[in-house]
């Protein structure tokens, strides 16, 4: 069987090549270049702006240099358009709403599990494969996601959104091992380029940048108000309300207030349209409360969820599971009823689906309500 693998210049998928390779199958190696700077106008909060190489034309060189290591063919495919139209723009829009997206899920939905299975397809492959620490388990005539071995790297959350085709055409090399298991292959294997490399942080395909700084690119700042909820009382200045996630704490310029200071002060609310940002003041504050939830944009691997199903949840990455029980709505969206007051879901986010280790697949968190009134975040 030919496999075409997801190869990024990373220790994952570079591990993962040698497991396929050894496992038998006939492996074709593909680096994705999905950002461009200088066309995306990624200027500003970009700290590799002025470095001889580029990142990802780094990457691409570790990435060769891996491929050649282990005596396998390499290409190379350009999706920047692609990644801006389904990806970036989509991310840029919920900013604008005062929403907070996670771009990695909609990168694997639209690109790694899009446009690159596709071009594998048209390469004579018959699966894709990638570095994701993961688990693809098949019975009978389904497929089924669940967690990886490594619970501390499980990457399903972030596979969510692909559909059943999608991961009936992907295999999963990493499922089974562990990340110090992998960094141990690599230097047995002598991969100077991947094997003591970092991993990737930062947004995906873009790399660490200064986050608000990185926004003002793209969603210019426009100063406002910093506001009690509790009190009116104004506390300070922000930089833009687009640019503060709900929960937050750091980067608020209010901890000297009065003397709450013990407590800190934590986002809970952001009101576009007036540039207010809102803040309560204790992690515990009610504000940042929620005991129900509505979630849209649903993708099930393998049918509905019956009314009244109690389930666990993710209302973002590494979170522990969240006990939820959940119905369906006649729009095709979910609403969900946590076992308890849940602290700052926050919409825009993935909402991730799970039966012990199965991933049941997932949605986006649409609306969050408390005591019967929705947090208008």
């Amino acid at each position: 069987m030919k496999v075409m693998l997801g190869l990024s210049g990373g220790v994952d998928s570079a591990v993962s090549a040698y497991l396929l390779k050894q496992q038998g199958y006939d492996v074709v190696c593909c680096f994705m270049r999905n950002w461009d700077s200088m066309t995306n106008n990624d200027v500003l909060g970009n700290p590799t702006i002025d470095d001889n190489i580029c990142p990802q034309e780094q990457d691409y060189l570790d990435a060769k240099a891996v491929a050649d290591k282990l005596g396998l063919p390499m290409m190379r495919i350009d999706f920047v358009k692609e990644y801006w139209d389904y990806v970036f723009t989509y991310f840029l829009d919920e900013y604008k709403k005062g929403r907070t997206p996670n771009p990695d899920i909609f990168c694997n939905k639209y690109i790694k599990f899009g446009p690159f299975l596709d071009f594998a397809k048209k390469n004579n492959c018959d699966m894709i494969a990638m570095g994701h620490y993961a688990k693809r388990v098949d019975i009978g005539d389904k497929t089924y996601l669940c967690r990886a071995t490594d619970l501390t790297k499980d990457q399903t959350y972030f596979l969510s959104q692909i559909s059943q085709y999608q991961l009936k055409s992907c295999l999963f090399p990493l499922g089974n091992i562990t990340k110090k298991e992998v960094r141990e292959i690599a230097k047995k294997l002598d991969l100077e380029s991947v094997m003591n490399k970092k991993d990737s942080t930062g947004v995906c395909f873009i790399g660490e940048r200064n986050f608000k700084e990185f926004l003002e690119n793209y969603l210019p700042a426009k100063k406002g108000d910093i506001v009690d909820i509790e009190t009116g009382r104004v506390l300070g200045k922000h930089d833009g309300v687009l640019y503060y996630t709900i929960g937050q704490r750091k980067g608020l310029g209010i901890g000297g207030i009065s003397g709450e200071i013990a407590k800190g002060w934590f986002v809970c609310k952001k009101d576009v349209d007036k540039n207010i940002l809102y803040v309560a003041s204790g992690d515990e504050d009610e504000h940042l409360l929620g005991d129900s939830a509505v979630i849209n944009m649903i993708n099930l691997f393998n049918g509905p969820i019956l009314d009244g199903t109690h389930i666990n949840c993710k209302f973002r990455y590494r979170q522990a599971d969240q006990g939820v029980t959940l119905y369906n709505n006649n729009d095709g969206s979910v609403k969900l009823v946590f076992d308890k007051n849940y602290k700052t879901v926050t919409p825009g986010q993935g909402c991730v689906f799970y039966d012990d280790d199965v991933c049941l697949g997932g949605g986006i968190i649409d609306k969050v309500f408390y005591k019967g009134l929705v947090r208008n975040y």
